[in-house]
């Protein structure tokens, strides 16, 4: 079963917390200034940072966590192979700088896995089933596109009202499993204007591993909130616990919850229109419960992708036997996994198992081995999964990336096709870097070196100059 843009494995591109991977810390005391001073260390910062060093400038990117790669997320340790707690994805391989670069940095690169399967109850949906869900998921697609040219609502109210037994998948695949949000909560433009996802990459090692070593060379503090920024006037810089920097330009990469909600102070006040964009993108929710298995108890093949037909928001995506081990996520997502996730790890994993033996049966919860669940609405320095736009924020994307003295923000919220997405956040970053250099006064060019002086002839004699 194949399933078009905005479904199945293009919606993994989704965001959660926390690895067991950490980047080395900055060792020297934080400088006194910089030409231009970047505030996080996910994909848009260390994009952002890389493209100032290029230039032959001097950097600075300040990481709240204690690890690089923001919202990219690979743990080593908790089980036997490597895995994205956050995104799992890259897009359109043949035009994507990052795959380039993951390739030169020496990570694998592979294309998504193609086997995805449909469950029905305890069995596998039939051919007719399937072709079902792909013609409704056809019609619901194209019910929001052209609603969208209309005007900017939400999806919901465009969908048909025919989708019978499959309106729950089709709000579960283009509305949670795809935004992190129900369609009831998504602007139907938004959507529209999403640039195509259905050609999807992954990384062996992991989107963390690569975007460490992306930074390798890039100066990152670590554990280093940004406090304050003084963003106009003569008076640029930013503050931290661990003191002040004077810069010349802020890239500020933060995410558009923690934008909206005053951890970082600004000098001047952040005008009313930038903060009512964030809160028009704020982040949905996102995570990934992550069971290890003795054995294959679930009888599914390698990477192999699968949902389930259902008939309310009670429901996941499971990505089985990763890379050929036994272990399998579950992507739980929008309100529902809003509500699961601020119950605790112990009742993510509950429902993991509770669902499996609905599908499967009663002998999965004894094949368990190991668990580990993320919560990422509880970080506190993310506080939640990819940018989604409210009905009628869509436009609010470009508002985030008006120019506004010397600072310039850039992150997944601020890209108008590629939200949500690594790839996004990346292009995000170097755009924002090339803004804030264009706004530098261009380096001073070397003087050119005045010919040297003819050497005095010494005496042969005496050994002294002589004219």
């Amino acid at each position: 079963m194949t399933i078009s843009r905005r479904a199945f494995l293009s919606a993994s591109a989704a965001l959660t917390l926390a690895p067991a991977f950490a980047a080395r810390a900055w060792a020297a005391p934080l400088p006194r200034e910089a030409d231009i001073v970047v505030i996080g260390a996910g994909a848009a910062g260390i994009a952002a940072a890389r493209r100032v060093v290029g230039a032959g400038r001097k950097v600075i990117v300040l990481e709240a966590s204690g690890q690089i790669g923001g919202r990219c997320a690979t743990d080593t340790t908790t089980f036997d192979t490597p895995f994205d707690r956050g995104a799992r994805w890259l897009h359109t391989p043949d035009t994507n700088v990052l795959v380039k670069l993951a390739r030169g940095a020496g990570i694998d690169v592979a294309p998504a896995p193609p086997s995805q399967k449909l469950r029905i109850g305890r069995r596998n949906a039939r051919a007719g089933e399937t072709e079902d869900l792909l013609a409704t998921l056809v019609r619901a697609n194209r019910a929001i596109d052209d609603g969208a040219r209309r005007g900017d609502i939400s999806c919901a109210a465009l969908l048909p009202k025919d989708l019978g037994d499959w309106g729950g998948t089709i709000d579960f695949l283009l509305g949670a499993y795809a935004t992190g949000k129900d369609l009831k909560d998504l602007s139907a433009l938004d959507q529209f204007r999403a640039q195509d996802r259905a050609i999807d990459v992954a990384t062996k090692q992991g989107l963390g591993t690569l975007m460490a070593k992306l930074g390798e060379g890039i100066p990152v503090a670590l554990s280093t909130p940004a406090t304050r920024v003084s963003w106009s006037g003569r008076d640029i810089g930013v503050e931290t616990a661990a003191g002040r920097i004077a810069a010349r330009g802020v890239i500020l990469t933060v995410s558009s919850n923690v934008l909206a909600s005053g951890a970082i102070k600004f000098t001047p006040e952040l005008p009313k229109r930038q903060l009512d964009a964030a809160a028009k993108l704020s982040l949905g929710s996102y995570d990934r419960i992550a069971l290890q298995f003795a054995g294959n108890p679930l009888g599914l093949g390698r990477d192999e992708l699968m949902i389930e037909q259902s008939a309310n928001a009670r429901t996941a995506a499971l990505f089985a036997n990763i890379g050929g081990t036994s272990l399998c996520t579950l992507d739980v997502a929008g309100a529902f996994g809003r509500d699961l996730s601020a119950q605790g790890e112990a009742a993510m994993s509950a429902f993991a198992v509770e669902w499996l033996t609905k599908l499967f049966g009663s002998d999965i919860a004894k094949a368990v081995k190991k668990s580990s669940a993320t919560r990422w609405n509880a970080a506190p320095f993310v506080q939640g999964a990819m940018s989604a736009a409210a009905p009628g924020g869509q436009a609010s994307r470009r508002v985030l990336t008006e120019p506004m003295g010397n600072l310039f923000i850039a992150g997944e919220a601020t890209h108008e096709t590629l939200w949500g997405t690594v790839d996004g956040a990346w292009d995000s970053g170097e755009r924002a870097a090339e803004a804030a250099l264009a706004r530098l006064a261009p380096l001073k060019q070397a003087e050119p070196m005045k010919p040297a002086r003819p050497a005095k002839r010494r005496s042969r004699s005496s050994g002294i100059g002589a004219e």
